[in-house]
């Protein structure tokens, strides 16, 4: 970004807190743009990556991030132009043979032990680029709690039980079709034995209708594989846009969030008008008719957003009723082409049969008694069918553990015991940061991640009803409840917390002070560092000041 090609080192261990002062545009943030790069090789703000290297030496962009965990020393390195990415442990390149996708993810796996998402709601909490945990989805609140408590082995293990749940019906499937085959041929060779000993030319003459009668099945099941083929080819192209679907559901969803936000500002607009008769920039009085012409104006621009949000709806259930259908016709295709394996097995054991039975023949033509190769293949056939009862007998239990494990690992299963367990304990710990506060409010998360807000003197409400100022204190209590948490559950602890610019213009005076007790008691070991271009305000409840100045269009530290 702003640093450019002069070594920026900062060290993040050396002082309980520390405050990072500057005037807007001077760097402030390259600390927390250069972790999430170096860690998750993400931006922190709403940016691309590549625009993360300076504009003005355009490449040589390079982070390298020391850190010590399970006592073992870690260096991450990672850069842009050229690509960089490695892993040391303990001064000792990890092996890059993995992909880097693979690469990254043991990082996050087994040695940070969190996701970009968990490091951004427990080590990170900005006032930019930033979405608070009660303004994520069910599905990302969900996976950052998941994170947290360290059970997202359950969802692998989940996905795990799915295959093995399909692959075990297709083998019942095959098993019991191949078992019907093997009947009948048990049948077939127990007839042939007995016809034996009545005549072979006559026993000969049904077992040539029978190979005609197989050979037509054949036929029909080849016929039947063309037309099924046909069908999947058809069904196949008719699931061709499943992507083009996919994204324009994102882009609707994307535009529907634009949608909401410019809505919410404009009642903030409206809201402005209807409380304020002077201009808080110029302290000049406003005009009542301009007030009310701004109101309408706005509104109008209310009701357009809101048409238009009404057709983004309708569009969105289109598109996915469209993904649906495609969904549907995935399911006949899969079904589809179990049916040409079957009918494909079933050719083969039908050429089985009819190769076995020729060779029969030739034998019936050649003797006129039943020989002891007729009685020990009709043993064997025997032999063989007690084998498959053994082996469905055996697929149907494995059936029966793998439906009990499906319904034990769904997330209404053991991940929601697990999680119900830590909800008393999340909730008492949200409540206890919001009285540091002096925020009295009952803060209560349901097991799917519904927030309960009551107060003494209101009925029940949602996050979105606060003012920025409230809604500043809860996600700060959230941040903190997490931390406990992750030093609970020993998943993902972690000694560093960074604020950016999370007390400047949102918080009260009450609300600052309220902060700056609760970091000083944060932890003995916790280091923070909080990001600021009010350093004149601040700079005498810190530890160390770090002031931070351009010099030729970089950013540069000028004391500390």
């Amino acid at each position: 970004m702003s640093v450019g090609n002069y070594w920026f080192e900062l060290p993040l261990n050396t002082h309980k807190t520390t405050l990072i002062s500057s005037p807007n545009g001077f760097g402030k943030s390259m600390m927390i743009s250069a972790l999430c790069l170096g860690l998750f090789n993400k931006p922190f703000r709403d940016v691309n990556k590549p625009a993360l290297v300076n504009s003005t030496n355009k490449k040589n962009c390079l982070v390298e991030i020391e850190f010590t965990t399970n006592n073992k020393n870690y260096k991450v390195i990672r850069g842009i132009k050229p690509n960089i990415f490695e892993i040391y442990e303990n001064n000792i390149l990890i092996n890059q043979d993995a992909s880097a996708k693979d690469y990254q993810d043991y990082l996050e796996k087994f040695i940070l032990k969190m996701t970009y998402k968990s490091f951004t709601q427990i080590v990170i909490l900005g006032s930019t680029s930033y979405t608070p945990f009660m303004q994520l989805t069910p599905v990302d609140r969900r996976i950052i709690i998941e994170d947290l408590l360290d059970i997202q082995i359950f969802s692998t293990m989940s996905n795990v039980i799915k295959e093995r749940f399909n692959t075990n019906k297709n083998n019942t499937q095959l098993k019991k079709h191949s078992l019907e085959l093997m009947k009948q041929k048990y049948v077939l060779q127990k007839k042939h034995i007995e016809d034996l000993k009545r005549n072979n030319q006559e026993e000969v003459a049904k077992l040539e209708l029978e190979i005609n009668y197989q050979l037509d099945n054949i036929v029909s099941l080849r016929s039947n594989n063309e037309i099924v083929m046909e069908q999947v080819k058809a069904l196949q192209q008719l699931v061709s846009n499943k992507l083009d679907i996919e994204n324009r559901l994102r882009d609707i969803t994307k535009f529907e969030s634009q949608l909401e936000t410019n809505l919410n500002k404009l009642r903030k607009d409206i809201i402005f008008f209807q409380n304020n008769n002077d201009c808080p920039t110029c302290k000049q009085q406003i005009n009542s008719d301009f007030k009310q012409t701004e109101i309408d104006k706005i509104n109008l621009k209310i009701q357009e957003h809101q048409l238009g949000l009404e057709k983004l709806e309708k569009k969105l259930l289109t598109e996915q009723e469209k993904l649906n259908n495609i969904f549907d016709i995935q399911k006949t295709i899969q079904q589809l082409n179990l049916k040409l394996a079957t009918n494909n097995t079933s050719i083969s054991e039908i050429n089985k049969f009819i190769n076995n039975t020729q060779q029969h023949i030739a034998f019936l033509l050649s003797s006129k008694s039943i020989s002891e190769q007729d009685q020990n293949e009709l043993k064997e056939l025997k032999k063989q069918l007690q084998q498959f009862d053994i082996e469905i007998e055996q697929l149907l239990v494995e059936k029966q553990y793998l439906e009990t494990g499906n319904l034990l690992l769904k997330d209404t299963g053991i991940k929601t015991r697990i999680i119900k367990q830590y909800l008393p304990i999340i909730n008492n710990l949200i409540n206890k940061y919001l009285t540091h506060f002096d925020f009295f409010v009952n803060f209560n998360l349901d097991e799917n991640f519904k927030e309960t807000i009551k107060s003494r003197y209101r009925d029940e409400f949602t996050f979105g009803s606060f003012s920025e100022g409230e809604k500043s204190r809860i996600s700060i209590a959230i941040l903190f409840c997490w931390r406990e948490i992750a030093k609970l559950r020993n998943s993902c602890h972690t000694n560093l917390l960074i604020m950016d610019e999370v007390i400047d213009g949102v918080l009260d005076q009450s609300g600052i002070d309220n902060f700056f007790e609760l970091i000083s008691h944060v932890g003995e070991n916790t280091n923070v560092f909080v990001l600021s271009p009010k350093g004149d305000v601040y700079a005498d409840k810190f530890e160390k000041v770090i002031q931070l100045t351009k010099e030729k269009g970089f950013s540069r530290i000028s004391h500390e």
